[in-house]
């Protein structure tokens, strides 16, 4: 895993900017803490920092290829975990290498197909490819969008980067965030293209670019699409175990330690299992890791949809698979520290964290890194298997709104009670919601003929897909290569997720239960216990001392009433949640998330000072 960044000029000559492209590379240090590259021509920079995985000695980067018509030069970030069979056809086509990297399989499977290499890589990667010979970029991003990829069209080429912060170092580009920015931070929902930054784009899952003298052009390469599934349940279960571990075996390949994060849920410790089962083969041990907090059992109380701490079924996994696990305990206290705050919105770019969730990831990343350069985790399964409460929810299934949103206020109106009333005319977030809901139902793949039922359960599926999974992806690569950990995402293997959502809902939910499939799929290598197990969210504190902390600090704030945030928040709405007693407020979630937000966007404001257009 690497940062890359770079910049297309062609009425300029950039062999004269290498400051501004070592500027652009040192914002992505943290991503790549091992090694710094740049690579200039005359109408291209492209710039590199490195993560080394595989082949330790060899990879360094921008890599080029010498041609008799010119250079071609590859910025690399990613996986390609079939690199070994790539490499295997390259040969025999006559490639010859000099490494051992992935990295090289990847520009040889340039040289020999151009951007249809898109076609025959399977893993997680973003990289940009300058081809002297025809002066053209390229720049590609994986099937599901697990690295990201911005970049900023300009009048005589294209700027882009890993993360937006490399961009926003170039001297041309100026932090500005206009009323879709502000919408897309306040909505709670990736936008497929977005960037929220005015001027730039993230480049789309399973997408390409291209850039000559000509312009810009964007296209998709991959998408999802609705198929027969002729399976019936139990060779389903197979199939699905099969792709699974065959996915959990690739993503083991690595030249640094490895370990695994570790909830006690079934996406977890299936992955846990698979690779478990792997290590041992080979005569070696699973290490993995968990989080918790301190007093977190005495404080938690089972609600409707929260039933169960993570920490026994941690432990059962831990005791069935011999694993050599790590606890990290983590105390309200360091949670609200500012300093953490400010480190995850760095690391995010903008202020559409999680609280003291991201918090608790950051600081686990962390102490992780002591020990491991690379670990697995067990994001995607819930959005491609079904496993949220809210799939099974009749009135939140048939809701004319993305369910998730639906779910946390309780109703399908996206009001935001908290912002100045003419900004909130301005922004109009239930209009601009309702509009991105019809978008993404309207491009659903269906079958003709479908029932009723299943027809929605694509149209749920693919919302997950399309616009929650990617902003769990996007928070799980910020946060962790902040401190230069490489995350792998098994479930996010394209061939898993193109035969999941092809999957009948009936078989989705054969037990009356969520994820039905993949507790038939795991049920060899996990506990009895954990394939029990009713689905628990991702952890947060229920300490109340971590709520009175962010009351604090928001008190403090309002202390400041120039300070721009109340551009953004209502004051006396900030007021109210600042001096409101949490054990008696009637809605504690809304509550502590107005608090998070106000803290999160007064965070942002001090460290980006954008120029808000609104």
């Amino acid at each position: 895993m690497c940062g890359i960044t770079g910049w297309i000029a062609y009425n300029a000559d950039l062999t004269h900017q290498q400051a501004s492209i070592d500027a652009m590379t040192q914002t992505l240090a943290n991503r790549g803490p091992d090694a710094s590259g740049v690579w200039t021509s005359r109408h291209a920079g492209l710039g590199h920092r490195r993560l080394a995985v595989i082949d330790l000695d060899g990879g360094t980067q921008p890599m080029t290829a010498t041609t008799p018509a010119g250079p071609v030069v590859l910025t690399y970030s990613g996986e390609a975990y079939n690199f070994a069979a790539l490499r295997r056809r390259l040969t025999a086509r006559g490639h010859t290498f000099r490494t051992a990297s992935d990295t090289e399989v990847v520009l040889n499977a340039y040289l020999e197909w151009g951007e249809q290499l898109v076609d025959h890589l399977t893993g997680m990667y973003a990289f940009a490819v300058w081809d002297g010979r025809s002066e053209q970029l390229l720049l590609v991003r994986d099937r599901l969008g697990i690295k990201p990829l911005y970049y900023y069209p300009t009048p005589d080429g294209v700027l882009f980067g890993s993360e937006p912060k490399a961009i926003l170092a170039h001297p041309a580009v100026a932090p500005r965030v206009d009323q879709d920015g502000m919408r897309e931070i306040l909505l709670g929902v990736k936008t497929p293209g977005h960037a929220i930054w005015h001027g730039m784009r993230e480049l789309r899952a399973g997408s390409l670019a291209t850039c000559d003298r000509s312009g810009l052009r964007e296209r998709v390469y991959w998408q999802l699409s609705a198929r027969p599934h002729s399976d019936d349940p139990a060779a389903t279960a197979e199939r699905t175990h099969d792709l699974l571990q065959q996915s959990v075996h690739e993503q083991l390949v690595a030249d640094v330690p490895r370990c695994l994060l570790l909830s006690g849920g079934l996406d977890s410790s299936a992955i846990a299992g698979y690779a478990a089962q792997h290590l041992t083969a080979q005569g070696r041990r699973l290490r993995s890791f968990s989080v918790d907090f301190v007093g977190h059992a005495d404080h938690f109380t089972p609600d409707g949809h929260n039933v169960s701490p993570d920490a026994p079924y941690v432990q059962a996994v831990v005791d069935h698979l011999g694993a050599d696990h790590t606890n990290l305990v983590l105390d309200a206290g360091r949670l609200a520290d500012p300093a953490i705050r400010r480190a995850a919105i760095r690391a995010r770019d903008l202020p559409v964290g999680r609280g003291d969730m991201d918090h608790s990831l950051l600081q686990l990343f962390t102490a992780i890194r002591d020990h491991s350069t690379v670990a697995l985790s067990g994001e995607g399964a819930d959005e491609m298997f079904g496993g949220y409460w809210w799939f099974h929810d009749p009135n939140l299934r048939q809701a004319p709104a993305f369910p998730w949103l639906a779910a946390t206020l309780g109703h399908t109106r996206q009001e935001r009670a908290f912002l100045p009333k003419d900004l909130s005319a301005a922004l109009d977030i239930p209009g601009y919601a309702a509009q991105r809901y019809h978008d993404a139902v309207a491009e659903t793949p269906l079958l003709d003929g479908e029932s009723g039922l299943q027809r929605r359960s694509r149209q749920l599926l693919y919302l997950h897909l399309t616009r929650s999974l990617p902003g769990m992806l996007e928070r799980k690569d910020r946060l962790s290569m902040a401190v230069g950990l490489e995350v792998r995402v098994p479930f996010c293997d394209h061939r898993i997720v193109e035969y999941a959502y092809n999957i009948p809902w009936s078989q989705h939910v054969a037990d009356s239960r969520e994820k039905s499939v993949l507790r038939a799929a795991a049920t060899a290598v996990i506990p009895t216990a954990v394939t029990r197990r009713v689905k628990s969210p991702y952890p947060m504190t229920r300490d109340v001392r971590y709520i009175h902390s962010l009351q604090n600090q928001v008190r403090e704030a309002l202390g400041t009433p120039g300070h721009h945030v109340f551009a953004l928040i209502d004051r006396s709405a900030a007021h109210q949640a600042a001096h409101t007693d949490p054990a008696h407020h009637p809605r504690p979630q809304a509550h502590r998330a107005l608090l998070e937000k106000f803290l999160d966007l007064h965070t942002w404001l001090d460290l980006y000072h954008p120029q808000l257009t609104l």
